[in-house]
């Protein structure tokens, strides 16, 4: 039941970017019109069903006509292969052809996360991207995505003619390469407990309950028993200095995986970093070490320099490239 559609598809569709803890649903009215956001708590429903279910009895769903939708696309972080779905960090598993017969859907497209985002980036406006550094996006080239949320994703766009394809990739997954002795003992920390030490163990919103724990080693303190949300709370108000470390450590070994995304794509049209991770931080991240090491190659510093790098600041970035992906003809 996978496929694509164009605008010319009558009726309003639905909407979902769906998480490891939240998901977002929405109905897109017109094109590019996206209505009655409605985001729910993945753990308070057994199957995605239940959460549609609930989300199609919203009073602003019925209003914005959701029921009548025949044509739905689910962004989802998770990777996509065949009919049959099953998240790795929750329970939701699902049939995509048993979701198309229980909501009498025509079509459904399930897709990656990133891939989604990835598509959403010549849709955000001015306002909803930020820049950070130097450099000026060239016309037609390649445009790199570096998503850290919970974990760490990647994805590109290739332009094909007036058109952009959005490419899968598991790029968050390659090994995680330290630049100085900090890292250097982020590392061996982490290879204690991994035999594998990719860049999402390190560089992502769980990571960084690792970098604190190996940082607190190598201060010679007992580490605290803390949540990500509290280690980004306490770096940022400087209440603890081994969690405001720890955020300088993370955003200086995201500049170091922006930048071998950059050399590999040849992303002349620029980085977006995307995910709540960075938006919490914010002018912390601006003044941080980022954009000084995705400068850090050597001899291809200069080349970097001019590459753009952008934060994405639109609120539902991934429901955007949904719509957009769904209006592929």
């Amino acid at each position: 039941m996978e496929s694509n559609f164009s605008h010319g598809a009558s009726g309003p569709r639905l909407l979902a970017d769906i998480g490891g803890s939240s998901a977002s649903f929405a109905v897109e009215t017109a094109p590019q019109q996206i209505d009655a956001v409605w985001v729910a708590d993945c753990a308070a429903y057994p199957t995605l069903g239940a959460a549609l279910v609930a989300y199609l009895a919203q009073p602003a769903t019925v209003a914005a006509g959701g029921y009548q939708a025949r044509y739905a696309g689910i962004a989802i972080a998770n990777p996509i292969d065949g009919d049959w779905v099953t998240m790795t960090n929750h329970h939701w598993s699902f049939s995509i052809e048993a979701v198309c017969s229980q909501f009498s859907l025509k079509s459904l497209v399930v897709v990656n996360d990133l891939r989604a985002l990835a598509s959403a980036l010549p849709h955000l406006a001015p306002e909803n991207k930020h820049q950070v550094g130097g450099g000026t996006p060239r016309d037609g080239a390649v445009i790199g995505l570096v998503g850290a949320d919970a974990g760490l994703g990647v994805s590109y766009l290739v332009p094909v003619g007036e058109r952009w394809i959005a490419i899968d990739s598991e790029g968050g997954h390659t090994t995680f390469a330290p630049m100085n002795e900090r890292e250097i003992d982020i590392l061996r920390y982490a290879r204690r407990h991994h035999e594998h030490v990719s860049s999402e163990r390190l560089v992502s919103g769980i990571g960084l309950g690792l970098a604190y724990r190996a940082l607190c080693e190598r201060a010679r303190i007992e580490p605290q028993v803390l949540t990500t949300q509290e280690i980004v709370e306490r770096g940022l108000h400087r209440l603890c200095p081994v969690c405001e470390e720890a955020l300088e450590a993370f955003c200086e070994m995201l500049g170091t995986v922006a930048g071998n995304v950059a050399l590999t794509l040849g992303a002349k049209g620029g980085i977006y970093i995307g995910g709540r991770t960075v938006l919490q931080m914010s002018e912390f991240f601006e003044r941080s070490g980022f954009r000084a090491r995705f400068e850090q190659k050597g001899r291809f510093s200069d080349y970097l320099a001019h590459i753009p790098t952008y934060v994405i600041t639109e609120k539902y970035p991934v429901l955007i490239g949904m719509s957009a992906m769904l209006s592929t003809d």
